[in-house]
């Protein structure tokens, strides 16, 4: 009895492996096959296919959609020192932030704070207080 009860045991832990390995098999295949063409995977053995992920979005949807200047175009002055001034008041109100956390605040993108940021700094009327990421802005 314990012989049969054990056979069966076996062939059930079995017949799961391979469904398990058949399962995994197609999986891979499936992948392989969206990476390489593109193409819409098969439903499978479960009928309907699970929705399909968000895309992924750069950035975080963080900031405002890019300008309409030609890529590698300058900035014109008065876009750059009108952001200052925007850059300046905001750090009165909101001393002791890293420069995404500015960005963020602002609705912009870190890339557009960098010149104007300089010019502040340049121009004394901005202090940091530490290095690279962790940098902090404060108004003089």
């Amino acid at each position: 009895m314990a012989n049969t009860l054990d056979d069966r045991i076996r062939a059930r832990v079995e017949q799961f492996a391979s469904e398990l390995a058949e399962l995994i098999r197609e999986s891979a295949m499936e992948t392989v096959s969206v990476a390489l063409a593109g193409a819409r995977p098969s439903p499978g053995r479960g009928g309907r296919r699970a929705a399909a992920p968000a895309p992924a979005v750069r950035g975080g949807g963080r900031g405002r959609p890019a300008a309409s200047r030609e890529k590698g175009a300058k900035r014109p002055p008065d876009e750059i020192e009108r952001l200052t001034g925007r850059l300046l008041d905001y750090v009165k109100g909101n001393p002791g932030q890293r420069i995404e956390q500015i960005a963020d605040g602002m609705g912009t993108s870190t890339k557009e704070l960098n010149l104007p940021a300089k010019k502040l700094i340049a121009g004394k009327q901005l202090k940091t207080k530490g290095q690279k990421r962790a940098t902090q802005y404060f108004s003089r």
